[in-house]
């Protein structure tokens, strides 16, 4: 090209332009440096010695030889030949430069590009399939393999394979030093932080400088750290929460049971020291002790549900039950907790039966009934409505109380969150709606919230119909929660 490139050049300054040696010197200089700047100093080293040597047959008396007449125009042919191959050499360090610069902003975009990939994508993927598959992404590797030392996990990307990746992966670790095959085009080092190793990443088909390769292992590296904090916060969050949750419920508990316990006592005693003697007023202590002992009970059942659901071991002992009874029972169930508040019941369908673990599902409607009572005005009444839609049942507890923003809607039923405009000013746990709302999705249901100014707020359970199917002559119990059973028989044919 560059010979061909002078041949020209000369051709036409030779035929078509009348010009003396010193401006086809400048022009063949220009071309020369264009050659250096677009191809290298190969071509242009090349162009230099044809240029000399067409300078000196073509436009150097005597011309067409290559014999010179004048000594002075040997230094100026000398001069000629130095001048163009120091300027080819200096134009092609200006490219070299030129393109390390674009190289280097490349990788910077590169790397730029992977991080925030890394950050963006799906987090419910591994960290490290996320990393791999950036970098083969970016990259256009043929193949990645990332071999996550913490989880003792290795996650591949790319078209291709690489050939033992595993045990390559793994031996990089221990032995902390790079494999390369410079047949494959594979490398293979580790992945570390300082001192801490994370893993070792394995690379096919790359193009990278050492700087950009070693970049790339501490943003894995960096990333991989970063998660690894991340699920020891978790960890360390979560084992506080689970000992936050036993103090409350050990609180709870001890509150709870002192008030029974201590009508038991009293009662007891009272027999006991013989200070009671009329018939009448013994049985009326005797019936305390048995409700209360009653109460005891539910509190002690009530208990080993919330551990077992805070432990997510949700187990569901499903027999038909009306919907009326299991609100009419959890409403009696509470009669001393409200205190005197009225309960308005809204049974669209009184008969309505569906199957359903009935005690967790009374701690469930127990949770909204008690959030009710706790966050309305202390006389206003608590508004309970059924209804069935579709397939699905929507039990309803509403309350005049203030309503619950718009923002809190989704986080109301995390576990301990409570409302910013109540947690100092109401005591409670923040477990009761996580509660409600694990029980009701253990069952195929969920729950929801509904809250504006004018009418308060309302929290809707919603419970699958599902309907017994029985053999014609079959007699199947329907218990409606408050100990009595509905025998139904359908007649044989």
């Amino acid at each position: 090209m560059s010979v061909v490139a002078i041949v020209i050049l000369t051709t036409v300054l030779k035929v078509g332009l009348p010009v003396n040696s010193l401006t086809v010197g400048f022009l063949y200089l220009i071309v020369i440096l264009i050659l250096a700047a677009s191809w290298g100093l190969p071509e242009s080293a090349l162009a230099s010695v044809t240029a000399t040597i067409c300078l000196n047959y073509f436009f150097l008396p005597p011309f067409g030889t290559f014999r010179i007449a004048d000594s002075q125009n040997w230094l100026a042919l000398f001069t000629f030949l130095i001048a163009s191959l120091i300027g080819s050499q200096l134009s092609e360090r200006a490219r070299r430069k030129a393109q390390e610069a674009l190289s280097k902003q490349l990788e910077m975009e590169r790397l730029y590009s992977l991080s925030r990939g890394i950050m963006l994508t799906d987090a419910s993927q591994p960290v490290g399939m996320r990393i791999a598959s950036e970098i083969a992404q970016i990259y256009n590797m043929r193949a990645v393999a990332l071999f996550d030392y913490g989880h003792d996990s290795v996650y591949r990307a790319g078209p291709d394979d690489i050939e033992r990746a595993d045990d390559l992966l793994r031996d990089v670790v221990h032995r902390l030093t790079e494999w390369h095959d410079s047949e494959t085009e594979t490398t293979i080092g580790p992945v570390r932080s300082g001192n801490q190793i994370y893993g070792s990443l394995a690379l096919r088909g790359h193009a990278l400088s050492d700087t950009a390769l070693h970049a790339l292992r501490n943003l894995a590296a960096i990333s991989l750290e970063s998660e690894r904090s991340r699920e020891l916060a978790t960890l360390a969050e979560a084992e506080r929460h689970s000992e936050r949750f036993k103090s409350m419920l050990l609180d709870g508990l001890a509150h709870e049971f002192k008030t029974p316990l201590t009508s038991i006592k009293a009662a007891a005693s009272a027999l006991i020291t013989d200070t009671v003697r009329e018939s009448g007023a013994q049985r009326e202590l005797l019936s305390v002790i048995d409700q209360e002992s009653e109460r005891l009970g539910k509190l002690v059942t009530e208990a080993i549900h919330l551990s077992r659901i805070e432990a997510g071991k949700v187990q569901l002992d499903q027999t038909p039950r009306t919907i009326a009874g299991l609100v009419q029972c959890t409403v009696s169930a509470m009669d001393t907790a409200l205190d005197g508040r009225r309960v308005d019941l809204e049974l669209a369908c009184p008969g309505l039966t569906t199957t359903m673990d009935f005690d967790l599902m009374q701690l469930a409607l127990r949770q909204l009934i008690d959030n009710a009572a706790k966050y309305s005005p202390r006389r206003s009444p608590i508004r309970i409505r059924v209804t069935e839609s579709d397939g699905t049942i929507h039990i309803g507890v509403h309350n005049a109380g203030d309503p619950l923003p718009e923002s809190e809607h989704e986080r109301i039923f995390d576990r301990f969150y409570r409302g910013s405009s109540i947690r100092h000013t109401v005591a409670g746990t923040g477990l009761g709606l996580a509660v409600a709302r694990e029980i009701l999705r253990a069952h195929g249901g969920d729950i929801s919230v509904e809250s504006t100014t004018e009418s308060g707020t309302e929290f809707i359970m919603m419970l699958p119909l599902k309907k017994t199917v029985r053999e014609p002559g079959e007699s199947t119990a329907v218990n409606d929660g408050d100990g009595t059973n509905e025998a139904r028989r359908r007649d044989r044919p």
